[in-house]
């Protein structure tokens, strides 16, 4: 059986970008800008892309805790050891 960890991080989001880029805040806060709207989701689609390229893992370790409609959310990337 494996272990599995999770890094909890705040994250506030930017739609509507004119570039995409993520911003290291504090110790587990981060700005996240992205390019797509926040209708249907995109704009979350997007974030959880560019999270699990900063932390290289695969976007399905990537998960929107809380805020899901909000722009200041809750992401937990687990790891798997």
């Amino acid at each position: 059986m494996k272990n599995k960890e999770s890094l909890y991080l705040n994250v506030k989001i930017h739609p509507r970008s004119a570039r995409q880029e993520i911003t290291r805040l504090d110790a587990d806060s981060y700005r996240v800008r992205v390019k797509a709207a926040p209708s249907k989701g995109e704009a979350n689609k997007e974030l959880i892309k560019i999270i699990a390229v900063h932390f290289d893992v695969t976007a399905s370790q990537v998960k929107i805790i809380r805020g899901h409609k909000s722009r200041n959310k809750v992401v937990a990337v687990t790891e798997v050891r």
